[in-house]
């Protein structure tokens, strides 16, 4: 089988998850656990490619304190290879999140000033375009500001470009390049934003909202609800399994991106890589780990309770 070569640029940082094991009170002490592991959009998605057999180069930016020297560590630990750019006087971006008892986020801040400040730059790299050269898809997230999502979106091409779109306020600014997108993997809330209509309007007015500013491919997920994908001629809508157990609910989304941007690659259809995507994603909601180990025989037991997607006229 096919392995598919995949460049992702974007978030490479430290995820901390503070897990609650009382009942959520808005502005009281929670006792709790708190957790700490590599992360980022573009680099939880690359590592679930490269467990789905893809081959995997990463572009990101960190700094020269521990944190960074934990991203480096992890990323070679998954046969990555390594183009990021390290600044030593810099702190590595990270994200905190505090979970419910039931693994759900009920706040999250986010430290990216470093993303801010320096990928507009490294987007004028000749690595980058070098890179671009020798794989078969590059996958970036909305952690890129505006300008450097731009200048990839320009140097990319032909290259397939894929793309996640972090947050509702993030996601905007995919805005201007979403015409250049193979595919964008986002939420209902951040569809919405997009499409400049209702987060509670239907899938068949969410996919007609974003035809409608640029957007020929995307996936939307909601929870534990429908996850739909459409394109020019389709739209799909698969209802996902329940989880056997739910364990935490970080990284579901992203490992649905990586699963299903690998299974594209290899030419399945849309809704076919879009069921691998989910069997993914139920793999992570299962895991303590945003990156869930995805070897073939679970993956292939994930796959069985995934339903066959309906088509939607």
């Amino acid at each position: 089988m096919k392995s598919p070569r995949i460049l992702a640029v974007g978030g490479a940082h430290v995820d901390r998850r503070g897990r609650m094991t009382a009942p959520f009170v808005p502005g009281a002490s929670i006792p709790g656990a708190m957790s700490e592991e590599v992360g980022g959009g573009a680099f939880n998605a690359l590592r679930g490619a490269v467990r789905r057999g893809a081959v995997g180069s990463l572009m990101s930016v960190r700094g020269g304190d521990a944190a960074g020297e934990a991203v480096a560590a992890e990323i070679a630990a998954n046969g990555i290879a390594d183009l990021s750019a390290v600044f030593l006087d810099r702190a590595t971006p990270s994200y905190t999140a505090l979970l419910d008892r039931d693994g759900d986020v009920v706040a999250a801040l986010a430290d990216m000033g470093l993303y801010e400040l320096a990928f507009p730059k490294q987007m004028r790299r000749a690595k980058l375009r070098e890179a671009i050269g020798t794989v078969d898809a590059v996958l970036c997230d909305a952690n890129l500001p505006e300008t450097a999502l731009w200048r990839l979106a320009e140097v990319a091409q032909p290259v397939p470009l894929f793309a996640i779109a972090i947050s509702p306020a993030k996601a905007v600014r995919l805005t201007p390049v979403l015409d250049k997108l193979s595919c964008l993997f986002m939420n209902r809330r951040e569809a919405a934003v997009l499409a400049g209509i209702d987060v509670d309007a239907d899938a068949r007015e969410l996919a007609r909202g974003l035809r409608a500013v640029g957007l020929r491919r995307g996936v939307v997920t909601a929870g534990g609800s429908a996850v739909f994908a459409y394109d020019c001629d389709s739209l799909s809508i698969i209802a996902p399994p329940a989880p056997r157990r739910v364990v935490d609910v970080t990284g579901a989304g992203d490992a649905l991106a990586g699963a299903t941007t690998v299974a594209l690659l290899r030419g399945l259809p849309l809704d076919a890589a879009l069921r691998q995507g989910i069997a993914a994603a139920v793999l992570a909601i299962e895991s303590a780990s945003a990156v869930p180990e995805l070897d073939q025989t679970a993956f292939d037991a994930a796959l069985a309770l995934v339903p066959h997607a309906s088509e939607m006229a």
